[in-house]
């Protein structure tokens, strides 16, 4: 990455992290300039970058100044240690350049964005698509694909449709997708739980749900599970895929991370499906912001028709605009860039992430009683039912640190574990190794006599 962009990165996240208020002065540019170690003209090279993304503004024979701007979120006090948001670091996104696209968007779209009747996309975004799914192992014909309002579309079209298989219960990995659970618990649709760990799940016990249980189709994220951060083998993968055709079920599989993994030989389930088994989500809301709303389904020819029904009838175009200017993202080369350059820092968030749960299992022997070795951003502790959660909560907010309990992880009347959430996608790294400490010591206070 060139110089001034490192600059501009660490300033942003200066900014985010309260070190430069709203409102306040930056130093000047010779200070920022020996900070740094490089030249003037590099350091204001940083500052114009800035400037675009509207995060400064500059007064003459003044300086620089932190924009008052009410979208820029409350930064956490510096001994706040937050392991509960999930959401995408709002400083990684590459502001200047989406705008370019979104302008070139507006240029080139003028027809489309004035018409409806693209129920299953942009026809040049799914061609894109095509080609973007290859590098994911996922072949398909564009006539398979169709954009969503963000896989969260999908996922509720997929809930709520028949089937070709006729079949009416919906299996579900235990803890799962808290909206995809809140929905099932809602409205009441028929929903079976089978428990994953960081084991992976019973192939045994998922032979017999297939087998004795109707089920119309298996929601699973085999990639970097939320909440549990583990991911199933090659083997486990194969064998989901072989039992699916085995007992005439769908396979639901929500690849939202794919873009975090640099394991190439990590192939989707859907690479391994001959039958016409799988259905394929991908999402951007982690890899670019959760705003855009631009989801992937690539789904078996059989059931598009009731699927492009339900989704007319639901929302008769997704965003015109989101779309062109993703394609316009991908097709220049920048989304490529803005992947690699971001899986970096992620990588560096996973290591440290998994160094404090090594600690946390030497620290907490007999209290800490399963966790995986490694995981991605996010990954999962379980505890003995001797903690006390009430006093866990108190424990924890005495100490400044934030975790997220898996209340609402579940299916009503799935029994629950003890398990915590721990997710650094928006921690600085430097926080990590404290906050992990501090968790330690409020799970030890919380421990029952």
């Amino acid at each position: 990455m060139v110089k001034y962009r490192q600059i501009s990165y660490a300033i942003a996240d200066a900014i985010k992290h309260s070190h430069y208020k709203e409102g306040e002065r930056l130093p000047s540019i010779r200070e920022l300039a020996d900070k740094h170690q490089c030249s003037k003209s590099t350091i204001i090279q940083a500052l114009q970058e800035l400037e675009q993304r509207q995060l400064i503004y500059s007064v003459p024979r003044s300086g620089h100044y932190v924009l008052k701007k009410g979208f820029l979120p409350t930064a956490p006090p510096a001994e706040c240690y937050d392991f509960a948001t999930a959401a995408p670091d709002w400083n990684a996104f590459p502001y200047d350049e989406f705008h370019q696209c979104i302008r070139k968007a507006l240029d080139v779209y003028q027809q489309e964005l004035f018409i409806y009747g693209m129920p299953n996309g942009l026809p040049s975004l799914i061609k894109t698509m095509e080609r973007h799914l290859q590098d994911h192992q996922v072949f398909v014909s564009p006539e398979q694909i169709v954009v969503t309002a963000g896989v969260q579309e999908a996922l509720f079209i997929l809930m709520s449709i028949p089937f070709p298989n006729n079949k009416q219960n919906i299996l579900v990995e235990q803890p799962s997708y808290h909206l995809l659970i809140d929905y099932l618990n809602k409205y009441e649709i028929p929903a079976i739980g089978i428990e994953r760990t960081e084991q992976g799940i019973d192939l045994d016990e998922l032979e017999r749900l297939f087998r004795e249980e109707e089920i119309k189709c298996f929601y699973t994220m085999p990639r970097f599970h939320n909440p549990l951060g583990t991911s199933y083998s090659t083997e486990e993968k194969k064998a989901i895929v072989k039992l699916a055709d085995q007992y005439d079920v769908y396979l639901v599989e929500d690849d939202f991370l794919v873009d975090y993994d640099s394991n190439s030989k990590a192939d989707p389930m859907y690479s391994y499906d001959m039958k016409e088994r799988v259905i394929y989500l991908k999402s951007f809301s982690k890899i670019l912001f959760p705003g855009l709303r631009v989801g992937i389904a690539v789904l078996p020819k059989p059931l598009l028709p009731a699927f492009q029904q339900f989704k007319l009838f639901m929302n008769i175009d997704s965003s015109i605009l989101s779309q062109a200017a993703l394609d316009i993202y991908i097709n220049s080369g920048m989304f490529n860039h803005h992947r690699s350059r971001i899986r970096a820092p992620y990588e560096e968030r996973s290591h440290a992430l998994n160094n404090g749960v090594r600690l946390m299992k030497a620290e907490l022997q007999g209290v800490l009683l399963r966790s995986p070795l490694t995981s991605c951003m996010h990954t999962h502790v379980e505890l003995d039912r001797r903690v006390n959660m009430n006093t866990l909560a108190q424990q924890m907010k005495k100490r400044k640190v934030e975790i997220d309990m898996l209340e609402r992880n579940y299916l009503q009347g799935f029994p629950r574990s003890k398990i915590a959430k721990l997710n650094v996608s928006n921690i600085p790294i430097a926080h990590i190794p404290e906050g992990i400490q501090r968790l330690i010591e409020a799970i030890k206070a919380s421990l029952l006599g």
